[in-house]
């Protein structure tokens, strides 16, 4: 789904040069090397050795001397704003980003202030700075608690908060979400909410909840893997109070029936014939198919899982 922001209702820069002045060598009569240097010359050493600091440093810090202004210092607003705008119909979203932040740093009221702040979140977001976004969009919410399009920043911030601190792992290592720390992706299941509970006729409502069914399925998934890894080292009690709390927690997910199959293993292991049956007896009747039924249920990791340090066990 395409999350583009909605709408609200200076010359090329000068390049500096420079040089280091020219040191002439004098010509010296023959057998000038016995000949001690005279007093004049004793005054150009600290010269000749300014000169050579300079030269030895390089040219970095007289370019920082003579650096030229921000390019988009002091440009109209409008002018500003038709810039950031073209550097996002180029994709080039980082450069969007700093030319809208530039806008508002320099013209903090006034109507473009208001699609400056929209449009830099977007540019953000679509840059992979989730981070920026988010506190991009933190100020937005704060400054305009009742702009006509606040349903659409709690949604980007959703989109933001879902992808952030996960985000270069997963595809790197294509890591489990449900093994990683949370806490982003609880967020942006609460900005879902708010989208879907407070704005229910926005445009941005359907993906909302279709994004909330998503995340209880991963919270879901994240208590199954921590209630498996106790299972595993013999935490039979623990396993089973993961398994409750799973199904108490998030009912109706894609991981109830393993969590009931990990109830009923549990049990087993702890020697509670009676609970276990208990357990077997609602999987049967749930999912006659599920592997625990056959003992096929729970798998350990494969090799290549267990010697990966970020597969989260």
């Amino acid at each position: 789904m395409s999350v583009q922001a909605p709408h609200s209702g200076g010359g090329p820069a000068l390049k500096t040069g420079w040089y280091y002045p020219t040191l002439l060598q004098a010509s010296v009569p023959p057998g000038a090397d016995s000949m001690p240097m005279p007093a004049r010359s004793t005054l150009l050493r600290p010269l000749l050795v300014v000169a050579l600091v300079f030269a030895a440093s390089g040219c970095s810090g007289l370019k920082g001397m003579f650096k030229d202004k921000d390019k988009n210092e002091g440009l109209p607003v409008s002018q500003l704003y038709d810039k950031a705008h073209t550097s996002m119909e180029q994709g080039r979203w980082s450069t969007a980003a700093e030319t809208f932040g530039r806008l508002i740093a320099q013209y903090p009221y006034g109507p473009y202030t208001e699609q400056a702040l929209m449009e830099q979140a977007y540019a953000e977001h679509k840059a992979g700075k989730y981070d920026d976004a988010v506190s991009t969009i933190d100020r937005f919410i704060r400054t305009y608690p009742t702009h006509k399009n606040i349903a659409y920043l709690y949604y980007l911030r959703g989109l933001s908060n879902m992808s952030r601190n996960t985000v270069f792992l997963s595809r790197a290592f294509k890591l489990d979400m449900s093994t990683r720390d949370l806490q982003a992706p609880q967020q942006a299941y609460n900005d879902f909410n708010i989208v879907a509970t407070r704005y229910p006729n926005s445009r941005y409502d359907a993906d909302a909840r279709q994004r909330m069914v998503f995340l209880r399925n991963e919270f879901a998934r994240f208590e199954l893997n921590t209630g498996l890894y106790y299972l595993q080292r013999g935490a039979w009690v623990s396993a089973a109070d993961r398994a409750t709390y799973l199904l108490e927690t998030y009912p109706q997910t894609s991981y109830q029936n393993d969590a009931v199959a990990l109830l009923a293993e549990s049990y087993t292991r702890m020697g509670n014939a009676t609970l276990a049956a208990d357990a077997k007896r609602v999987l049967q009747q749930n999912d006659p198919q599920h592997p625990w039924l056959a003992g096929n249920w729970p798998k350990g990791k494969g090799i290549i899982a267990r010697l990966n340090p970020l597969n989260g066990n």
